[in-house]
């Protein structure tokens, strides 16, 4: 275990030091990703928000404390899991991520579900649903995410749930029902 939080110590000082797109001009703090290095279930989002930027740690604005809500329905602590975004650096405004800045920062991510290697992997949103679909061979089963979420998808010896963004609970009350329905198939899918 020691040497996978070796590895992910390596993997944030490359982020750091990334200026492979310009998002990192305007960055307070790149945000790597955090949670448990060995997690059964990794979270993978869009980009850093405001509150993100400014901490550097993923999830701690208004949809982290959805995500928060959402685990504790499963009775899955924040820290069993690991949580990160297929960008490292805040889209100006919280646009949405460009092809070339997804090219540029996913290799970071990339190498992250290397190391942790989990068991299941939920993409929150559509543009980390797209990434992780057409990674593992699915690209055949990219939909938008209203038509798609909630369901299983299996790539050799890995499940991946795609799921609304926990944001869009922010702006809907009504979705936190459905984003609970979703994550009771994660509950479901852990006991297997």
């Amino acid at each position: 275990m020691l040497r996978q939080t070796q590895k992910l110590k390596q993997i944030k000082e490359e982020v750091i030091a990334c200026q492979k797109c310009p998002l990192f001009k305007t960055r307070t703090l790149p945000v790597i990703g955090a949670g448990n290095h060995n997690a059964d279930i990794m979270f993978i989002g869009e980009a850093p928000g405001s509150q993100e930027d400014k901490t550097g740690v993923p999830f701690c604005g208004a949809a982290g404390k959805i995500l928060d809500e959402l685990l504790a329905s499963i009775k899955v602590a924040r820290n069993d899991v690991y949580i990160a975004n297929i960008l490292k650096d805040r889209p100006p405004a919280n646009r949405n991520p460009q092809n070339e800045e997804i090219e540029a920062c996913t290799p970071y991510l990339v190498k992250q579900i290397e190391i942790i290697k989990p068991k299941i992997i939920c993409t929150l949103g559509n543009f980390a649903t797209a990434f992780i679909l057409n990674k593992y061979q699915l690209a055949d089963k990219i939909q938008g995410i209203s038509k798609i979420h909630g369901q299983i998808f299996t790539a050799v010896d890995l499940k991946i749930i795609p799921l609304y963004h926990p944001a869009v609970a922010v702006y809907n009350a009504n979705m936190i029902e459905v984003l609970k329905k979703d994550f009771a198939v994660i509950k479901n899918e852990k006991k297997e």
